[in-house]
């Protein structure tokens, strides 16, 4: 049994993370802003739940004692939160140090240090943080969500129209395969002596490349739209990134749970 501290354990990736690791006997305390009422698609049963904040580093040294591995999920989509993402995964690590815990995995995304979009570079930046920090250390870099292309469709579709992008093609992933490559990461042997080895980068993806268009025909005929399939050409940095190919990988796929069978899940709240 390994006991983890999961920081960002109620969001998408986080609380499957916390599920799983729970299924598999692991000890799981949880780190969030608020913690989640019993009962709510966020709580999970077994996890001891800690109210903190990695802007301010309230509630951290709370948080992670005892852990043997912090795993990092939290977001910093938009605004003071992206700002300030790279600086609170610093003081997350900074308070797992203190606290002695040896070992800290962090999501992030595909290529991101390739990309000037500002929510890209936050990733690179805390990557960096990672890369620099005193611990042993697993980057879990992931492509695009199936959600994240799935919600582009569907705002599209609101009149009739569902958004493609030239040239673009994704390998998108399950939040399940990307809280199960986390997991492994966390509990897995990476022990290195040299500080090279110490940092490791691991790049997961889907189970198989498409099409945007290949991907919008699977939306309209899963959800029944019909809304009519254009495409657009997409201007900056985004569309740099995704036209240069950066968000594929040449290695083996890790995740498992194709685009159409994750859709057929989850089709009622898209």
């Amino acid at each position: 049994m390994t006991t983890l501290c999961v920081a960002g354990g109620t969001g998408q990736v986080g609380r499957e993370l916390v599920r799983l690791a729970l299924s598999k006997g692991h000890q799981v305390s949880v780190l969030s802003r608020h913690v989640p009422p019993v009962g709510s698609a966020k709580y999970h049963d077994g996890a001891t739940y800690f109210a903190g904040d990695v802007t301010s580093g309230d509630g951290l040294a709370a948080a992670v004692a005892g852990a043997d591995v912090v795993i990092d999920c939290l977001e910093g989509q938009l605004g003071k939160a992206q700002k300030q993402f790279a600086d609170g995964g610093a003081r997350l690590l900074a308070a797992a140090h203190l606290a002695g815990v040896p070992k800290a995995v962090a999501l992030s995304i595909i290529n991101c240090d390739l990309s000037s979009f500002p929510y890209y570079a936050s990733k690179a930046a805390k990557e960096r943080n990672y890369a620099e920090s005193p611990l042993q250390t697993v980057v879990v870099r992931a492509t695009q969500f199936h959600g994240l292309v799935a919600k582009t469709f569907a705002a599209g579709a609101k009149v009739r129209l569902i958004p493609t992008f030239k040239a673009a093609r994704f390998q998108s992933i399950a939040p399940v395969d990307v809280a199960a490559a986390l997991l492994e990461a966390a509990v897995g042997d990476w022990q290195g002596k040299s500080h090279s080895e110490r940092h490791h980068l691991w790049t997961v993806a889907g189970p198989e490349t498409l099409t945007m268009r290949q991907m919008a025909e699977s939306w309209k005929s899963v959800m029944g739209s019909r809304g009519k399939i254009i495409e657009l050409p997409l201007p900056g940095p985004m569309g740099d990134f995704l036209r240069a190919g950066h968000n594929l990988t040449s290695e083996r796929p890790y995740g498992r749970e194709t685009f159409v069978s994750w859709l057929e899940k989850h089709e009622e709240s898209l």
